[in-house]
């Protein structure tokens, strides 16, 4: 990750915001025969003693589930907004031009947990993403049989965050007419531009 003080000075309780508005999170580890691994996992944040747990469940018997049972040694990804920055924004013009991105690493030991605490983290996450309490795709809706079946094929997993890294960057080294044509511009893009532009406001404190 690319740190520079420009970057990276962001409080911890904003990274934690970005991170829950962020969830889904790439999970990182190493398998048997030293290669990456990876896998794309809706997590869940806690704080217990104001140590930052992450909790997610996974497929049983993948690479991913193998890799880390052989190493719990794991960094988990979380992004959001990005966009091209062209350096046509910049004084002088005929300079590099660069990309502006949200992202948190967070580096950790995983831990498998038991059934009961599958079946606890399964509630909750769908309660936190199903949002409506009445919805028909609540866990209280499904059958047992149906969830003790899902179930058998999933195994449920909590990080120990041991580091946390970030990094905001949007243009914040550059001036501020600067900025302000480079938000214009990606309020006149596609629609990653667009969300992009909404986040260098708010990183910024641009109204």
């Amino acid at each position: 990750m690319y740190l520079t003080n420009h970057f990276s000075t962001a409080e911890q309780a904003d990274v934690l915001t970005f991170m829950q508005s962020n969830s889904f999170a790439t999970i990182c580890g190493v398998g048997i025969e030293g290669f990456p691994v990876a896998t794309h996992v809706p997590v869940m944040i806690s704080l217990r003693n104001n140590q930052m747990f992450l909790q997610a469940h996974i497929m049983r018997k993948q690479a991913h589930t193998i890799a880390f049972e052989h190493n719990d040694k794991v960094l988990a990804i979380f992004t959001g907004p990005h966009a091209y920055i062209s350096a046509q924004h910049y004084e002088p013009q005929n300079t590099a031009s660069t990309y502006n991105y949200s992202a948190v690493h967070a580096t950790g030991i995983i831990h498998f947990l038991g059934d009961a605490e599958l079946y606890e983290m399964l509630k909750n996450l769908t309660a936190k993403y199903e949002k409506d309490p009445l919805s028909p795709s609540q866990m209280q809706h499904m059958s047992e049989e149906y969830i003790q079946l899902n179930m058998n094929a999933i195994i449920a997993f909590e990080i120990e965050v041991t580091q946390l890294k970030h990094v905001f960057k949007w243009s914040q080294n550059k001036p501020s007419h600067i900025q302000a044509n480079i938000i214009q511009t990606l309020s006149e893009g596609n629609l990653e531009e667009k969300l992009a532009a909404v986040e260098m406001k708010k990183r910024l404190n641009i109204q």
